[in-house]
């Protein structure tokens, strides 16, 4: 699934954009070579940081100053990333963190004049239909059945989203891995009563979430970000993260289950030497997998046939966007960009 260019500019016929996604957790880029007539999209390159700009979020509404410096660290990598790349258009969303926090207004600044495009702070119906169309693009032709469940498991908020080939029911739930693990799961590994105070939480959250979007109308369950690969890559027993056996794996539901038990009550030490584990993610995949774990039980009794992973999702979504317009019109989702280096006199955008 991550592929390099050695040149700057796309294929005839190709657009070249770039997406970035800043999450709770992490921050990550897409660039793509996208073909709108033939309706493809080639990787140029694929990457993912962990950043944890929304580390305390949950507790005091801020990004913390430590947290944005290593965020933006990120963009000016990221930004001259897609210079050297060649990307005619840029765009970038921050989700739950940035949503929650009163002080977004710092990473807006610092991502403007890094990246020369404003970055957008996007809702969480919109983060979810952006889900929705990067994940399932691929999915009929793979033999999946519809209607799809896309669930988009995140740091602070988790999308759940229902449909065919749009959207036709959505919700966002202000609850994710770092949430949870924040709230509830504080001790190395988390004790019996931390392990239920979360997972009432979570069944809380997915009361709500089953009044929103009619669950027993899905026939395959998708799974997305960081969570849900890595239990996947987990259940495959793969000795290190492949994207490329990840995207498409439909796992046993109760084998996905117990990988997920199995992951919370590990210590963090533990699951960090797992082959397939991101070091950075090690001390909050035990609050997902308990999230993961409830959704995959709950689909299951819903009526879901197939759980399956993918690695296609919001970014997708975002450079499907950046080559025709959003649905309902609007024009253009992004203005056209030139990315610079930090330290660059920032340049207008058209």
């Amino acid at each position: 699934m991550t592929g390099r260019s050695n040149g700057r500019g796309a294929p005839a016929g190709h657009v070249r954009v770039a997406a970035l996604d800043c999450g709770t957790h992490s921050l990550r880029l897409l660039v793509a070579d996208v073909d709108p007539v033939a309706g493809t999209l080639t990787d140029v390159e694929r990457t993912m940081e962990i950043v944890r700009l929304g580390e305390g979020v949950d507790t005091t509404g801020r990004l913390s100053p430590e947290a944005l410096e290593r965020t933006l660290a990120v963009v000016a990598r990221y930004a001259e990333r897609c210079g050297d790349l060649g990307a005619r258009h840029v765009r970038f969303v921050a989700t739950s963190a940035t949503r929650d926090a009163e002080n977004r207004e710092d990473l807006v600044r610092g991502v403007r004049h890094l990246l020369g495009v404003a970055p957008e702070v996007i809702s969480g119906q919109e983060e979810a239909a952006l889900s929705f169309d990067g994940a399932t693009r691929d999915l009929a032709s793979r033999g999946e059945r519809r209607p799809f469940l896309v669930v988009d498991l995140g740091g602070g908020s988790t999308e759940i989203v229902l449909g065919e080939d749009a959207p036709v029911a959505a919700c966002s739930m202000d609850l994710g891995c770092v949430r949870l693990t924040e709230r509830h799961l504080t001790q190395d590994p988390p004790t019996p009563e931390q392990v239920r105070a979360a997972a009432a939480d979570a069944d809380r959250e997915l009361d709500v979430a089953a009044t929103a979007v009619p669950w027993d109308r899905a026939r395959t369950l998708v799974g997305l970000a960081g969570t849900v690969t890595t239990v996947t890559a987990v259940a495959l027993d793969l000795p290190r993260y492949d994207p490329d056996a990840i995207h498409g794996a439909a796992v046993p539901p109760e084998l996905t289950t117990r990988v997920c038990r199995d992951l919370l009550a590990m210590t963090r030490a533990r699951r960090a030497a797992l082959p397939c584990m991101h070091p950075g993610r090690a001390d909050v995949i035990g609050g997902g997998a308990l999230l993961w774990g409830r959704i995959v039980d709950r689909a299951v009794a819903a009526g879901v046939e197939r759980v399956v992973a993918s690695e296609r999702d919001i970014l997708d979504g975002l450079a499907w966007s950046l080559v025709r317009p959003r649905r309902g019109g609007g024009g253009p989702a992004a203005r056209d960009a030139t990315p610079r280096a930090a330290g660059e006199r920032p340049r207008p955008t058209h």
